[in-house]
């Protein structure tokens, strides 16, 4: 549904307010937007801390960019989503450079790589292995869908047409795949 221009007035007045660095504005857009961003950064993030930092990291990005917001390109939480998306996108494209850096630096130094990677460390392949237990017991879409989402990286969009599902659906069932493995990860630990 489009914005009103009532509410791309509003939207445009609260960035304004960000951008002017208006306190009570910073903390409107916060109370608006960071429980959703914060479960954004947490799906694609490995735990609560850096899911947490990434929020602060988000917010200071539309403080520091709220002066460029155009109600008449985007609305706001478009936009919101755009920006986090980019940065979350950047931030797991460093961790991923770096992890390459570290593998190359191993070569380059003689390190056996074999031994040291991390799913040659008999920890990591235990946690592998318990992990795709739990994913065995999802329900079959969700299973699906984590499957293919995680460990074949197709897009969900992939999945949907070739699952012949709408995309929300799809949505649905990652998240709440994700939920119900953090649950089992969380209650597993408690019973170990």
């Amino acid at each position: 549904m489009p914005a009103t221009p009532q509410d791309q007035a509003v939207d445009l007045a609260l960035m304004q307010g960000v951008a002017k660095g208006d306190p009570a504005d910073v903390a409107r857009l916060y109370d608006r937007f960071s429980s959703l961003i914060y479960r954004m950064a947490y799906q694609v993030l490995p735990n609560r801390d850096e899911a947490e930092d990434a929020v602060q990291e988000i917010f200071i990005r539309l403080w520091r960019t709220a002066a460029r917001y155009d109600p008449t390109r985007a609305a706001l939480v478009t936009w919101v989503m755009l920006l986090s998306r980019r940065y979350l996108v950047d931030r797991l494209r460093r961790t991923r450079a770096s992890l390459k850096a570290a593998s190359l630096d191993e070569k380059l130094t003689g390190g056996d790589i074999a031994a040291s990677a991390p799913e040659n460390r008999p920890e990591t392949a235990e946690k592998f292995a318990a992990l795709m237990r739990r994913i065995d017991r999802l329900p079959e879409l969700q299973r699906t869908v984590v499957t293919r989402a995680y460990l074949n990286g197709q897009t969900l969009r992939q999945i949907g047409e070739e699952l012949n599902t709408p995309l929300g659906t799809i949505k649905s069932a990652l998240s709440r795949a994700l939920v119900r493995l953090r649950e089992r990860e969380f209650n597993e630990g408690l019973h170990a």
